[in-house]
């Protein structure tokens, strides 16, 4: 197939030999369930990220319902989140019987709008979940300040949430496995009080499926007492892991709660391994193709997330453009000429209020206007390590052709 015509992929994961190898030695060891490969991964994310812990699961979505019933909230708190983000975000909160609160962005912005938030805040609210959309981060600074401003409305209901003394801020980190303030030096992971990462098989680093959760020190609760929590959550509440219980004369146990059953096993931490070891060369390679997509759409009438700047670095998970002044019509109209193109795009994302079991909750997508606009003009571009130079070129060119 001649390279004007050959299909350029929307965001195919990047295997090398050194996962099929590690993941080869995982199968003969004879252990491919949670185990010491998933006890690795653990320790090198929390090295990665700065914290003295990390929990490996099955899913962003498993390690953000853990981290809510950490802090014991469930029916009548609240908790507050963006419109503009993927269902997994939200449906933890409903998971956990609590309520939702959705919070419209900014105009012009793919970030919850502050002043809303701000508004948004009540006695009942328990936690704030921003999301880090294509792996920029949140302004989390001024997260803080409000949930500071709001500490004497804040009413704890256990020993976790006075601990805390505030709101819980749990950070969707889906996208931003590796994006850092340039203030501060930290890196996603170690900037929210918990954060959930998601290794899924689109994602920069990828386990095919999976999620991590890591979390900053906080005065007044052990590290190893929240990892202990969250592993008994994450194994049906029993005592004993398969591990452990291999021990001699361990095999006794007991269940100490009705938990769940989201463990990430060994042989998805091996691939982690592996990809982590590579990983500062993905990210070098994402933002050089994010610099060319800026530097080539630049003139355009386009907008596109600002990855990189003075104050933070992007992971470069996505590249999301918006086509400025343009409709839902003619945005799809883009996409499916860049289709006939044989180049695969998307949209991130949907507002939650648009969805039907969102309706059925009682969200309105007329009570989210902003959210509406960035959606209705938004188109995704191919992004990805493996990415060649020439493909990002002809992404770029052809996108340039269609809304001219």
């Amino acid at each position: 197939m001649s390279f004007i015509n050959r299909r350029i992929n929307f965001s195919p994961p990047d295997i090398s030999s050194s996962e099929i190898d590690l993941v080869c030695e995982t199968l003969k060891s004879g252990w491919i369930t949670t185990g010491p490969r998933t006890k690795l991964f653990e320790k090198k994310i929390a090295k990665y990220c700065k914290t003295n812990r990390a929990v490996c699961l099955n899913s962003a979505t498993s390690c953000i319902e853990l981290c809510l019933k950490l802090f014991d909230i469930g029916p009548g708190d609240e908790v507050i989140t963006s419109a503009y983000t993927y269902t997994a975000t939200c449906s933890p909160i409903v998971h956990i019987g609590a309520a939702p609160v959705l919070v419209d962005t900014a105009k012009g912005s793919f970030e919850m709008d502050m002043n809303a938030l701000e508004k948004a805040i009540t006695p009942k609210t328990k936690a704030i979940i921003p999301v880090d959309i294509a792996g920029r981060l949140c302004d989390y600074e001024q997260i803080f300040n409000i949930v500071k401003s709001k500490e004497n409305k804040f009413l704890p209901k256990n020993k976790n949430q006075e601990a805390l003394g505030r709101i819980l801020v749990l950070a969707d980190g889906a996208h931003s496995f590796g994006a850092k303030s340039l203030i501060s030096g930290a890196k996603s992971g170690s900037i929210a009080d918990f954060t959930a990462f998601s290794f899924h098989a689109v994602k920069n680093l990828t386990t095919g499926e999976g999620g991590a959760l890591t979390w900053r020190g906080i005065k007044g609760l052990d590290d190893d007492e929240i990892y202990g929590d969250l592993m008994l959550m994450s194994l049906h509440g029993q005592t004993r892991d398969a591990l452990s219980k291999t021990k001699l004369s361990s095999w006794e146990y007991d269940v100490k709660i009705l938990g769940n059953k989201c463990n990430m096993t060994d042989v998805l931490a091996s691939i982690g391994v592996a990809q982590l070891e590579r990983y500062p060369k993905l990210l070098k390679k994402r933002r050089e193709i994010i610099e060319y997509y800026c530097d080539e759409l630049k003139s355009e009438n386009i907008g596109f997330i600002c990855h990189f700047d003075s104050k933070s670095e992007s992971s470069g998970h996505l590249y999301c453009v918006r086509l400025i002044g343009k409709n839902e019509h003619f945005r799809n109209s883009v996409i499916e000429e860049m289709a006939r193109e044989n180049i695969v795009t998307n949209v991130h994302y949907k507002p939650l209020p648009m969805l039907t079991a969102y309706k059925n909750l009682g969200f309105n997508i007329n009570d989210f206007p902003n959210a509406f606009e960035t959606y209705e003009s938004e188109i995704t571009l191919p992004l990805y390590s493996t990415l060649k130079m020439q493909d990002a070129e002809r992404v770029a060119k052809t996108l340039k052709r269609c809304v001219s």
